[in-house]
């Protein structure tokens, strides 16, 4: 069980670039100061789901928790926005923790690129042909040949972004699963993918990799010609976002399950 957070007193603020958000910023730190990134309990974050994940990302090493506010286009991972008694509402916050997918991509040139992906790791094709991967779980080939757009695993958190885009199912928060989910898989056509247990390690190759080159993508994070994927949890690593009292990241999961 993680500890609540002390009484929160200390803030800081980030914005994206869009207009809004950096005039809420600098409102918002007239309002309640700034004491920067080392001495913040908590981060201030004001963009949309994007800028959420890019903050998560950029503080993942000091692991101040992070409240969002919706100054954006999209706003799964963030609380309405509001300037009003905003220490109050930290104070009463309900604190989400996940986990990220640590991502070892090796290119055409047997070159090593590591990532952390919060949402997911997927594997796009790069031309108008399409993918043909072989998917192994925990060292044992479970699909010879997938061909497709592309796959993706993710996480909880992430099974209500692309992952539910793409037709995957959404996972309740504490369900210690992944989502492995085909993108326009052509063969085997009724492949709906499947859901792996957290400690699953899934390894992606990809086949005819000249003539069908495929990247992937660690969130925001691209390689490109890509010839081999290793995915499993990071659980030694550890990211905190707070949402409003009565709708935390759990409730808003469920409540997504029976939206129209």
């Amino acid at each position: 069980m993680f500890q609540p957070l002390p009484f929160v007193t200390r803030l800081t603020f980030k914005g994206s670039d869009r207009p809004e958000a950096q005039e809420a910023v600098e409102r918002l730190r007239a309002r309640y100061g700034d004491v920067g990134d080392e001495n913040a309990q908590v981060i201030v974050a004001l963009g949309g789901d994007g800028f959420m994940l890019e903050t998560l990302h950029d503080t993942m090493q000091r692991q101040t928790p992070i409240y969002g506010m919706n100054r954006g286009s999209v706003g799964f991972l963030m609380n309405e926005y509001s300037e009003d008694d905003l220490l109050e509402r930290i104070n009463v916050a309900e604190r989400a923790v996940i986990h990220p997918l640590a991502m070892v991509a090796i290119d055409a040139n047997r070159k090593q690129h590591r990532a952390l992906a919060i949402n997911e790791v997927s594997l796009l094709r790069q031309t108008r042909q399409t993918a043909k991967l072989r998917i192994s779980i925990d060292g044992k080939v479970r699909m010879g040949e997938l061909v497709c757009d592309g796959v993706l695993l993710a996480t909880p958190a992430g099974s209500t972004a692309y992952n539910l885009s793409a037709h995957g199912p959404i996972i309740p928060i504490g369900a210690q699963v992944l989502a492995l989910t085909p993108i326009s898989a052509f063969r085997p056509r009724r492949w709906r993918g499947a859901l792996l247990p957290q400690t699953a390690r899934v390894t992606f190759e990809v086949l005819e990799c000249d003539k069908r080159p495929v990247s992937a993508v660690a969130d925001n994070f691209e390689v490109r010609d890509v010839v081999e994927v290793h995915i499993a949890e990071d659980s030694s690593a550890s990211l905190s976002m707070l949402f409003d009292a009565g709708r935390s990241l759990e409730e808003r999961v469920l409540t997504e399950q029976f939206s129209a």
